[in-house]
């Protein structure tokens, strides 16, 4: 029998384990510890209408969703869509002049039109037209999505991040991210439902992923994969020095007087019940974590299929977690704004080099293992680059139009949608807006965008804000 000291009027009295935690917090330990063995009967898997006190449990969505999870791969920085995804012939019949169209706002002072230096050809069955600088994606045209004019509202990286992770210009919502896990739950309690990779601080940095007025659960865990060493990239996560009962038995124990501190100060709301989970949580990734990032576990032939780098690691280790029902992963491309050429445009091909290979074998891998189907993949930058050039060969900042494409997760493969004017400026045709891109996302995943709300401050709020609609033309 193990005894602790507890202090109680000022005298020590030596009880049992088990019954201190009945006594502590009117058997909030105990409860906690009988909800931990209940998870897999009662938790998982919560009826129509029956709430969870498990606030990561999978819920159902609203409706068949097409997709069940996320892929987001964040070119951060801006690539260029009249270099990448977005033709434009008459940036070469023009080069150097300034015709009318480019007197849309810029951020810097810019020159005339600029022709890319970068071959486009059409590719599979649909011919969609892409850059020489993806020859491995460019086999899996009849695959993606492309959708040419996307807006957005500022042509600064910091809000423009922001509303492409949150759907705000201001660090005060919540992520994509944390709005899923709060909608839907994710299929594995072990790990964090929504992980993010990058090997380094994206500018703005934690509010990309911040779970912001949702409880703190929600908020997505980044992981820093500049060096895929399953020792170092989760630190600390195994305690050699006692066994896993003990370690139970000391979390039981806290989580008993952590959960009397909190019903003393406001209960659920208060930062402390996330603070209570994390722990939960962190106990339970012991079993899984370390595994999941330990990329040797793969055989030699899928390693050399990704390649190598840091984006490699981070697409093959964004399939092991969805593999294993992470609902969102998102992943960097890296450190800072790597993707912000305003120098050299001709730098985008060491870039796209990186992540051309690693991007095609995570599409064929998915397919190969059944879930490229049910899995959405989101590949874009926070906005676009102008067609004039800044300097000799760069180019500024563009939110006016820009290219995304999606691939997977129940969108139309084998198409373009909408469309730039023709120096590939300004979106001008079935524009789309980020507001319109997530809410098609929510749609994917089986959730009306104008329904997944959370009261804060007196108000609803969701994603989308008040805007947004879904681009149906573009679901398969």
């Amino acid at each position: 029998m193990q005894y602790h000291h507890i202090k109680k009027n000022h005298d020590l009295m030596f009880v049992s384990r088990r019954e201190m935690l009945h006594r502590f917090g009117t058997g909030l330990g105990a409860l906690g510890l009988a909800g931990l063995v209940a998870n897999d009967a009662v938790h998982a898997n919560p009826g129509p209408g029956v709430a969870s006190s498990n606030p990561l449990a999978a819920k159902p969505p609203m409706f068949a969703p097409r997709a069940k999870r996320i892929i987001h791969l964040f070119m951060n920085g801006g690539p260029s869509q009249v270099d990448t995804f977005d033709p434009k012939p008459m940036l070469t019949k023009y080069d150097g002049q300034r015709p009318p169209a480019a007197d849309l706002k810029t951020e810097r002072k810019t020159g005339g039109l600029m022709k890319s230096p970068f071959r486009f050809d059409k590719h599979g069955q649909s011919g969609i037209e892409i850059s020489e600088l993806f020859p491995h994606l460019s086999r899996r045209a009849d695959d993606l999505c492309v959708i040419r004019s996307m807006h957005t509202n500022i042509p600064n990286h910091e809000p423009s991040l922001l509303m492409m992770t949150s759907g705000e210009t201001q660090p005060t919502r919540p992520s994509m991210g944390s709005w899923l896990l709060y909608g839907l739950g994710t299929e594995n309690e072990n790990l964090p439902g929504f992980v993010v990779l990058c090997p380094g601080k994206p500018v703005v940095g934690p509010a990309l992923w911040g779970n912001r007025f949702l409880p703190g659960i929600y908020q997505g865990a980044q992981i820093n994969n500049s060096k895929m060493d399953p020792q170092t990239v989760i630190r600390d996560i195994n305690n050699s020095a006692i066994t896993s009962e003990a370690q139970r038995e000391q979390l039981d124990l806290l989580k008993a007087m952590n959960e009397m501190h909190l019903a003393e100060r406001g209960g659920r709301d208060n930062p402390l019940e996330s603070r209570i989970q994390s722990m939960e949580m962190a106990f339970r990734m012991q079993t899984e974590a370390q595994d999941v990032f330990d990329l040797n576990r793969e055989t030699q032939a899928t390693r050399d299929a990704y390649g190598k780098g840091q984006f490699a690691d981070g697409c093959l280790a964004a399939r092991r977690l969805v593999e294993r029902g992470v609902r969102m992963v998102q992943v960097f491309y890296g450190d800072g704004q790597p993707w912000d050429d305003h120098d050299n445009i001709a730098s985008h091909a060491d870039k796209a080099k990186a992540v051309d290979q690693p991007i095609a074998a995570l599409i064929d891998d998915l397919k190969a293992r059944g879930l490229f189907e049910d899995t959405l993949i989101l590949w874009g930058g926070e906005f676009g680059r102008t067609p004039v050039s800044e300097g000799a060969k760069g180019r500024d900042h563009n939110n006016h139009g820009f290219s995304v494409w999606l691939a997977g997760g129940g969108v139309r493969g084998g198409m373009t949608y909408g469309a730039t004017d023709e120096f590939g400026f300004a979106a001008v045709e079935n524009k789309v807006h980020v507001h319109d891109l997530h809410a098609t996302i929510l749609h994917l995943m089986g959730i009306d965008h104008e329904k997944l709300t959370y009261r804060y401050s007196g108000r609803d709020f969701r994603l989308t804000d008040v805007h947004g609609r879904v681009v149906h033309d573009i679901i398969a």
